[in-house]
């Protein structure tokens, strides 16, 4: 079942066809953690049979600075988006999203948080209804999205002490955009730089074992 079959006549799941997935891959250090993250769910999405565009926001020198321009014409119907043209349409093209990122003072790095701000705008990600209150849902070709993350603090800080802040926003303020229904999970490895190479191993394998259940 591929991606040309009407959205009406899919399985309820992710599972059952091949997907197009965008990986968004955030970090400034080639050989960290999160890059061994994303080689870990690239080799398993492409072993069963997905195909994946693996975006590297600091190889390819994204600016997440929003500009004057942008800003300025955030409500222009329509949004001029051709500062983040080439994104925009590979982020059109896909049918799932991938998130891989450091948690940083419990929130997204910048050139993620730039991500959002710059390529998640106005007649990409949503619309206005007729008044300009409610916002409509533009990413309903998005059935899938992870988050694959890692914090310097224990996990009962990140969670019980902060209340899970990255997981907040990207439940309610990011999968509302995508499709209903939409796959949502976030994993993180918390203590990372305490983490044994046995646990980052096992973090990996988790990882490859979760994508494998995506599988056509």
């Amino acid at each position: 079942m591929g991606r040309d079959v009407p959205q009406s006549m899919r399985p309820p799941t992710v599972q059952g066809y091949p997907m197009h997935i965008l990986l968004v891959l955030a970090h400034p250090l080639p050989d960290s953690f999160a890059g061994a993250v994303a080689d870990t769910a690239t080799r398993a999405l492409e072993a069963n049979g997905h195909t994946v565009d693996r975006l590297d926001l600091y190889a390819e020198d994204f600016d997440p600075r929003l500009s004057r321009a942008e800003r300025s014409g955030y409500f222009n119907d329509p949004y001029d988006a051709t500062g983040v043209g080439p994104i925009v349409e590979r982020l059109s093209a896909a049918e799932g999203l991938i998130l891989v990122f450091p948690q940083w003072w419990f929130n997204f790095p910048a050139i993620l948080k730039g991500f959002f701000d710059r390529v998640f705008a106005p007649g990409i990600a949503f619309t206005h209804d007729a008044a300009r209150g409610r916002i409509v849902r533009k990413l309903t070709h998005i059935r899938l999205l992870h988050a694959y993350t890692t914090t310097g603090s224990p996990w009962w800080v990140a969670r019980l002490v902060m209340g899970d802040p990255v997981r907040r926003l990207l439940r309610r303020g990011i999968a509302p955009f995508c499709a209903k229904g939409v796959d949502f999970r976030m994993l993180s490895l918390h203590d990372m730089d305490r983490a044994t190479d046995a646990r980052r191993r096992a973090h990996l394998d988790r990882i490859a074992r979760r994508l494998h259940r995506i599988g056509p």
